[in-house]
């Protein structure tokens, strides 16, 4: 049987669980076949945690972003994330520090008093480390859809996915149409009526601990859910799981690569 990837969680975040708590769902995840895992940063702090959390667990990985309601803070900081990320880099092809992708980084327009301008001046910033590395994009994009095509228009070489989308069919379907990014299928759609997303563009992710799938829902999530959302996903459009799981699987490694990373044993 074809195994499972979770493509977005937030298990290095001490804030949501213990470490404890993290093994015990790494722990997990492996008993439901989810055998690849992706921590996502949020900030150049909790990059670096991802980073160090991932570097302990085999078939971990870790990602480099600026979450946009961070984008005010980072521009009033002193941290060079090209230089970062080009630092880790250099060397070997077999350097372990280099993150799996750019993200999560994008457009968040829905909380009030959002500075627009950091946000975009931010998201430029980090699709131009994404071209310059040839690293994919974790894309955090809410209510602000109007903008994200065209500063993405103007990075034709960036690959990506759009995670946790909950917009519009007339947004999935530019998505669709406009791009070839992935879209992040995770616990909303297990109960919600948005957009449909084709098998071929389809990744799952959990996004944990938040958005738990049915018949989780309410509860911590964790990325053992991932087999719950890829049922869903197969009875959903009635297609056979070990289909669901080989395709999404296959498109989440031709998108992060997880070249250079440990195998799966």
């Amino acid at each position: 049987m074809s195994y499972l990837i979770d493509t977005h969680c937030h298990l290095q975040d001490r804030e949501f669980f213990t470490a404890k708590q993290a093994e015990e769902m790494i722990a997990r995840a492996h008993e439901n076949n989810v055998q690849r895992i992706i921590c996502i940063g949020t900030d150049t702090n909790d990059s670096l945690v991802a980073r160090d959390f991932a570097k302990a667990h085999p078939n971990v990985y870790w990602t480099y972003g600026v979450h946009p309601e961070e984008a005010v803070k980072y521009l009033a900081g002193t941290v060079n994330a090209t230089e970062a990320v080009n630092k880790m880099r250099d060397g070997s092809e077999e350097n372990k520090d280099m993150p799996v992708a750019i993200g999560e980084v994008g457009l968040d327009y829905h909380t009030e008093g959002y500075d627009r301008d950091a946000q975009i001046k931010v998201f430029e910033e980090m699709l131009q480390i994404a071209t310059d590395c040839l690293l994919p994009v974790s894309f955090h994009i809410r209510n602000a859809y109007s903008d994200f095509f065209p500063v993405v228009a103007n990075f034709p070489a960036v690959r990506g996915v759009v995670h946790c989308f909950t917009d519009s069919r007339k947004s999935m379907k530019r998505i669709l149409e406009e791009t070839n990014f992935y879209v992040g299928v995770n616990g909303i759609m297990t109960y919600s009526t948005l957009a449909d997303v084709p098998l071929e563009r389809a990744v799952f992710e959990t996004d944990a601990p938040f958005l738990a799938p049915v018949p989780h829902r309410g509860l911590i999530n964790e990325p053992a859910y991932i087999k719950n959302i890829a049922e869903w996903y197969s009875e959903k459009y009635k297609l056979p799981f070990d289909l669901v799981a080989h395709t999404t699987s296959k498109n989440a490694e031709d998108l992060f690569l997880f070249k250079d990373r440990v195998a799966i044993a």
